[in-house]
């Protein structure tokens, strides 16, 4: 019951559950925003080739989007038992949340399933920037994309949870100070 020890434990869960959906909805969504054809009076308009070409390989709509990335080669096998490391410290977390926060503290390898969490999702995130994004924008024609240096909106997003929530007294004010002064004044 200690709160200098629940505290940080529940932020961690948290912002690992957070980041797991960041992925998943990278993983699923985006493919579904890419088959995405307008809306009408009942909804959105999804090409019927969605259903055809990703759905159709899985009854888990994830695990389809999962096995559509890699066919794409976006992925591959290392990443997909990655994947369900990562998915089952996630399990772990939310159907054991007060294990985790009690004695039996986070899972022994929460720090590396947070580490590959990030990268996978930097991973598909990249990829989607490098094959679809730029490539249908012509706004980029002829333009060198550094790979290394692209940081994908969930990955920035995650480093602010991270640093916000659990990093020191510094860093989690950080972002708040250049929020309200602006750039160049923190």
């Amino acid at each position: 019951m200690n709160p200098e020890v629940m505290r940080p434990r529940l932020m961690a869960a948290s912002i690992y559950i957070a980041g797991f959906q960041a992925l998943r909805d990278s993983v699923v969504g985006r493919i579904r925003d890419f088959f995405w054809v307008g809306f009408d009076k009942s909804g959105d308009k999804i090409d019927p080739k969605y259903m055809s070409d990703v759905l159709s390989r899985n009854k888990s709509p994830l695990y389809a989007s999962l096995d559509w990335l890699k066919e794409m080669n976006a992925i591959n096998d290392h990443d997909l038992s990655t994947f369900d490391r990562v998915k089952a410290c996630r399990n772990t977390l939310a159907h054991k949340l007060f294990s985790a926060l009690g004695t039996e503290g986070l899972p022994a390898d929460f720090e590396q399933c947070f580490t590959d969490m990030v990268s996978l999702l930097r991973k598909i995130e990249v990829w989607w920037i490098t094959n679809v994004d730029i490539p249908t924008n012509p706004d980029y024609d002829g333009s060198d994309i550094d790979e290394d240096g692209l940081i994908p909106g969930p990955v920035m997003g995650m480093q602010l949870l991270f640093d916000i929530a659990l990093g020191d007294d510094k860093q989690s004010k950080f972002y708040y100070n250049q929020f309200r002064t602006g750039p160049g004044s923190g």
